[in-house]
Protein backbone atom coordinates (compact mmCIF):
# COMPACT_ATOMS: atom_id res chain seq x y z
CA UNK A 1 0.00 0.00 0.00
CA UNK A 2 1.26 3.43 -0.95
CA UNK A 3 0.29 5.23 2.23
CA UNK A 4 2.73 7.81 3.53
CA UNK A 5 1.83 8.75 7.08
CA UNK A 6 2.15 12.31 8.33
CA UNK A 7 2.83 13.48 11.86
CA UNK A 8 -0.18 15.84 12.06
CA UNK A 9 -3.22 13.61 11.82
CA UNK A 10 -4.15 10.55 13.88
CA UNK A 11 -2.85 7.47 12.10
CA UNK A 12 -6.16 5.60 12.18
CA UNK A 13 -7.82 8.54 10.37
CA UNK A 14 -5.08 8.50 7.75
CA UNK A 15 -5.70 4.77 7.21
CA UNK A 16 -9.45 5.38 6.83
CA UNK A 17 -8.85 8.28 4.42
CA UNK A 18 -6.47 6.20 2.34
CA UNK A 19 -8.83 3.22 2.11
CA UNK A 20 -11.77 5.48 1.23
CA UNK A 21 -9.68 7.09 -1.50
CA UNK A 22 -8.81 3.65 -2.86
CA UNK A 23 -12.51 2.69 -2.89
CA UNK A 24 -13.61 5.93 -4.59
CA UNK A 25 -10.84 5.60 -7.19
CA UNK A 26 -11.88 2.02 -7.95
CA UNK A 27 -8.57 0.53 -6.80
CA UNK A 28 -10.47 -1.40 -4.14
CA UNK A 29 -13.55 -2.96 -5.70
CA UNK A 30 -16.86 -3.93 -4.07
CA UNK A 31 -16.51 -7.34 -2.42
CA UNK A 32 -12.72 -7.26 -2.63
CA UNK A 33 -10.76 -8.53 0.37
CA UNK A 34 -8.58 -6.01 2.16
CA UNK A 35 -5.42 -6.85 4.10
CA UNK A 36 -5.88 -8.33 7.54
CA UNK A 37 -5.42 -6.01 10.47
CA UNK A 38 -2.15 -7.66 11.33
CA UNK A 39 -0.90 -7.60 7.73
CA UNK A 40 -1.74 -3.92 7.21
CA UNK A 41 -0.16 -3.00 10.55
CA UNK A 42 2.97 -4.89 9.54
CA UNK A 43 3.06 -3.30 6.06
CA UNK A 44 2.68 0.21 7.49
CA UNK A 45 4.84 -0.44 10.57
CA UNK A 46 2.06 0.69 12.91
CA UNK A 47 0.29 -0.78 15.91
CA UNK A 48 -2.34 -3.42 15.03
CA UNK A 49 -4.75 -1.68 17.43
CA UNK A 50 -4.56 1.39 15.19
CA UNK A 51 -5.64 -0.66 12.19
CA UNK A 52 -8.34 -2.29 14.33
CA UNK A 53 -9.70 1.16 15.18
CA UNK A 54 -9.71 2.21 11.51
CA UNK A 55 -11.44 -1.01 10.44
CA UNK A 56 -13.99 -0.73 13.27
CA UNK A 57 -14.92 2.78 12.16
CA UNK A 58 -15.21 1.66 8.55
CA UNK A 59 -17.42 -1.23 9.65
CA UNK A 60 -19.61 1.22 11.57
CA UNK A 61 -19.97 3.22 8.33
CA UNK A 62 -20.79 -0.04 6.47
CA UNK A 63 -17.84 0.51 4.13
CA UNK A 64 -16.35 -2.87 5.01
CA UNK A 65 -17.73 -6.00 6.59
CA UNK A 66 -16.08 -8.88 8.36
CA UNK A 67 -17.44 -12.34 8.95
CA UNK A 68 -15.94 -14.48 11.72
CA UNK A 69 -12.65 -16.08 10.67
CA UNK A 70 -12.84 -14.46 7.23
CA UNK A 71 -10.97 -11.50 5.71
CA UNK A 72 -12.65 -8.10 5.75
CA UNK A 73 -14.20 -7.08 2.44
CA UNK A 74 -15.28 -3.86 0.80
CA UNK A 75 -19.04 -3.40 0.88
CA UNK A 76 -21.05 -4.32 -2.18
CA UNK A 77 -23.93 -2.04 -1.16
CA UNK A 78 -24.35 0.42 -4.05
CA UNK A 79 -26.05 2.99 -1.78
CA UNK A 80 -23.10 3.06 0.63
CA UNK A 81 -20.62 3.31 -2.26
CA UNK A 82 -22.64 6.06 -3.95
CA UNK A 83 -22.82 7.99 -0.65
CA UNK A 84 -19.03 7.68 -0.17
CA UNK A 85 -18.35 8.95 -3.69
CA UNK A 86 -20.80 11.81 -3.22
CA UNK A 87 -19.20 12.84 0.09
CA UNK A 88 -15.74 12.64 -1.49
CA UNK A 89 -16.68 14.81 -4.47
CA UNK A 90 -18.61 17.32 -2.33
CA UNK A 91 -15.59 17.75 -0.06
CA UNK A 92 -13.29 18.23 -3.07
CA UNK A 93 -15.66 20.79 -4.61
CA UNK A 94 -15.86 22.77 -1.36
CA UNK A 95 -12.06 22.79 -1.10
CA UNK A 96 -11.76 23.85 -4.74
CA UNK A 97 -14.31 26.64 -4.45
CA UNK A 98 -12.65 27.87 -1.27
CA UNK A 99 -9.27 27.93 -3.04
CA UNK A 100 -10.52 29.97 -6.02
CA UNK A 101 -13.10 32.14 -4.25
CA UNK A 102 -11.02 35.31 -4.64
CA UNK A 103 -10.08 34.70 -8.27
CA UNK A 104 -11.85 36.84 -10.85
CA UNK A 105 -13.20 34.04 -13.07
CA UNK A 106 -16.63 33.15 -14.40
CA UNK A 107 -18.39 29.86 -13.74
CA UNK A 108 -18.19 29.20 -17.48
CA UNK A 109 -14.40 29.56 -17.43
CA UNK A 110 -14.16 27.30 -14.38
CA UNK A 111 -16.38 24.70 -16.04
CA UNK A 112 -14.24 24.79 -19.18
CA UNK A 113 -11.04 24.40 -17.14
CA UNK A 114 -12.49 21.46 -15.21
CA UNK A 115 -13.72 19.78 -18.41
CA UNK A 116 -10.33 20.24 -20.07
CA UNK A 117 -8.46 18.90 -17.05
CA UNK A 118 -10.73 15.87 -16.67
CA UNK A 119 -10.42 15.05 -20.39
CA UNK A 120 -6.65 15.54 -20.20
CA UNK A 121 -6.41 13.27 -17.15
CA UNK A 122 -8.57 10.53 -18.75
CA UNK A 123 -6.46 10.44 -21.89
CA UNK A 124 -3.30 10.05 -19.83
CA UNK A 125 -1.92 13.47 -20.66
Amino acid sequence: MDLILNKRDPIYLQVIHFLKKEIVAGHLRPGEEIPSRRQLANDLKINPNTVQRAYSEMEAENLIHTEPNRPSKITEDPNVLRQLKSEWVNHAVKDFVSAIRNVDISIEEVTELITTEMNHTKTGG
